[in-house]
């Protein structure tokens, strides 16, 4: 995903686990955060900074923020561009800067301090943004500026971002009589706290659940290195001799895939998709439905339909029936090769002797059955090609021959934990572009998932050109053993998915950050396209050598690859396309009457003929995405950005992968980020507008 430091608030928000005693406040004198930062590149010095340093510096950084908006609020001066909107894009630095450290390390490497100091910073924020954005003398003063803006000689840049600033403070109620902006704060402040419970109850539920394996014969049909992983688990938590599997990505799937314990796996997948959904303190059906409420009543309010309206208004969709439109075009061809894939294991369970029918956790199994038979492809036998540090240097090197940059290890930065990696980034020309940290192994103190952060955005400062921070964290295979980490193949594609979300920051040169971001439909184009790299035969043999003998990977099994890069594709996208659907359903109601979600999400999958093989990839309870993370009525951005960025690929392929015209103009359209509309600026880049075909042919859709 791709983040600058405009998300960190939502981070800050919304990712939270079980409450714990405040810490006590450090005297301000002694706060780094306070402080001027006097590490390479100003890297957070992490070594300094505890966690009983963040409430005082986040209440020092709120009245900072309030002091400069103030300031602008009461300039006795004329409102003009410089005084009122690059005024208010520079308020609040400190408050970036200690929202930068908090946000990275509440996802990536969090405590119980963190969790309690963000459930009371959480309202705190809330309530500054609602002050700023409903400050009617400062609305007056943007609106100045906003109806004057054709008459000013501004930049191309400068007048995008005075209209991006009016429109957000309108979207955020600036235009609401008295009664209505009290209304809006108080949805506001319990929007922001349902979150954070959201938040909460998932952490909980997704660390608390352990499959204990006491007997090896449980253990049957998983590869030695699954094994290993299950007998490092187990001695981890304290448990030498047995095995242990959870549901974080590098443990449950292996686990689905390989074991013939058919119970098992059924014990494991019932606990993934139960989440959040048992009747107790951490059930998390009553928060969503009523996150869905109130995000209707803020809608409206505001004079939308729907939430869904509200929020694709700023989209390439542009509203509801855009989305669906993509969507319903893609589901009936999906499901109807998910329907083949089904006879086809089915076929394989009885050919095995089965007599049960296929379910939900028989399907990544029987897959694996499947794909060996057909294919001759066994993904463990790809792993030692997929060392770790060599994928990581092909991403760099493919970075190289596109656009020249230079990825240089540093060894004397200050780091968040022992595990991490910084290189300085650098331009063809030695220009520094950015400092780079990678962050791959999952932790107890790191959320599920993979993602692009920032611990600084990307802007310039009276002058001065302020270079990005830039995170990609993931929760890969560790080492096991003597072993290195390697990859699976589904893993070497997020490293290169979240490698893009990162250049796309390294490459930016947008100024103000209020207008850096692509719109969140457009946003997966840059992380999407180099998934289209990292498995071609060139790159392939580029980074894809045996951890052991450095033996390129053989041409028979990138054959094999190629062969098999459309199967279980069904599965892929029905799993996908529902939870879109689901995403859009709760997200276009238009009632203020609370749902009960468990009926909701049922109607929903009915409604489309769902599989019940194939649950939607995200259950309502624990659909991270759209309850805390900022994708709501969103989701459905991973497959829109798709059709560009497979249309956009084509050019490459057209052209040749490492074509440099290609690359340099794709690179214009990264460096621009949101100052141009993103339609015009793909029309600018491929000469026309993307075509769904290439993602059908990819998919094995047409």
């Amino acid at each position: 995903m791709s983040r600058r430091i405009a998300l960190l608030l939502i981070a800050v928000l919304t990712l939270v686990a079980p409450a714990w005693a405040q810490p006590a406040a450090a005297p301000a004198t002694d706060n780094p955060l306070l402080k001027e930062w006097t590490t390479p590149f100003q890297v957070p010095p992490f070594q300094e900074i505890k966690p009983e340093h963040f409430l005082p510096a986040f209440k020092e950084a709120i009245a900072q923020n309030r002091k400069d908006v103030d300031a602008v609020v009461n300039n006795p001066q004329p409102p003009t561009f410089a005084n009122t909107i690059e005024a208010l894009e520079n308020a609040g630095e400190l408050l970036s800067k200690v929202q930068g450290v908090f946000g990275g390390l509440q996802s990536a490497e969090t405590n119980a301090q963190l969790q309690a100091i963000n459930r009371e910073v959480t309202p705190l924020l809330s309530t500054m943004r609602d002050e700023i954005r409903l400050n009617e003398k400062l609305f007056q003063r943007i609106k100045a500026v906003y109806d004057k803006r054709d008459a000013l000689k501004l930049t191309p840049i400068q007048k995008k971002l005075v209209e991006e600033v009016h429109k957000g403070y309108v979207r955020g109620g600036a235009n609401l009589d008295a009664a209505k902006k009290e209304q809006l704060k108080k949805i506001n402040g319990e929007l922001s706290m349902l979150s954070v419970k959201f938040g909460d109850n998932l952490l909980h539920d997704t660390n608390a659940y352990k499959l204990v394996i006491e007997k090896q014969e449980d253990l049957q049909g998983l590869p030695p290195s699954v094994v290993a992983s299950g007998a490092d688990s187990a001695k981890a938590v304290g448990m030498p001799g047995e095995w242990v599997y959870t549901l974080a990505a590098p443990s449950i799937w292996p686990f689905m895939q390989y074991a013939d314990n058919r119970e098992l796996r059924r014990q494991i997948i019932d606990a993934y998709t139960s989440r959040c959904d048992h009747n107790d303190q951490w059930d998390n059906k009553k928060n969503v439905s009523r996150i869905a409420a109130l995000r209707v009543v803020r809608s409206q309010l505001l004079g939308y339909k729907s939430y869904a309206d509200f929020v694709l208004e700023e989209n390439m969709a542009k509203n509801p029936a855009g989305v669906y439109g993509l969507l319903n075009q893609l589901w009936t061809p999906a499901r109807n090769v998910a329907l083949k894939e089904a006879a086809d294991l089915q076929a394989m369970i009885q050919k095995e002797g089965g007599t049960f029918k296929l379910e939900a956790g028989d399907w990544r199994y029987y897959t694996e059955k499947v794909r060996k038979a057909r294919y001759d492809l066994d993904e463990q036998a790809l792993r030692p090609y997929f060392k770790l540090d060599n994928v990581v240097q092909g991403a760099f090197a493919v970075a190289n021959k596109l656009y020249g940059i230079t990825f240089t290890p540093l060894s004397n930065l200050p780091i968040y934990h022992q595990e991490v990696k910084a290189y300085e980034v650098k331009d063809a020309n030695g220009d520094h572009l950015a400092v780079f940290l990678t962050d791959y192994y999952p932790r107890p103190g790191k959320r599920v998932g993979a993602w692009t952060g920032g611990l600084r955005g990307s802007y310039v400062r009276n002058g001065k050109v302020v270079r990005p921070i830039v995170t990609n964290v993931c929760n890969f295979s560790r080492p096991s053993g003597d072993e290195p980490a390697m990859l699976t193949l589904e893993e070497v594609n997020t490293l290169f998915h979240e490698f893009g979300h990162a250049l796309a920051s390294f490459l930016g040169k947008v100024p103000y950050s209020t207008v850096a971001r692509f719109p969140r439909d457009f946003v997966e184009v840059p992380s999407q396209i180099m998934e289209n790299w990292c498995l071609e035969p060139d790159v392939l043999k580029m980074y894809a050598k045996h951890y052991k003998t450095g033996e390129v990977i053989p041409a028979a099994l990138v054959e094999k690859i190629e062969k098999s890069a459309q199967f279980n594709q069904g599965f892929i996208t029905v799993e996908y396309l529902a939870a879109s659907l689901l995403d859009m359903d709760w997200h276009t109601l238009t009632t203020t009457q609370e749902q009960d979600a468990t009926a909701f999400e049922k109607a929903s999958m009915e409604k489309i003929k769902n599989l019940p093989e194939i649950p939607p990839r995200y259950r309502s309870p624990y659909y991270n995405h759209i309850w805390a993370s900022g994708y709501s009525a969103g989701y459905y951005a991973y497959i829109w950005s798709e059709v560009y960025d497979k249309d956009a690929f084509q050019a490459f392929k057209e052209k040749g992968l490492f074509d440099q015209p290609t690359a340099k103009a794709f690179r214009k359209l990264l460096e621009q980020g949101g100052t141009v509309d993103a339609m015009t600026a793909y029309k600018t880049f491929r000469g026309r507008d993307a075509t769904v075909e290439p993602l059908l042919k990819a998919r094995g859709l047409k």
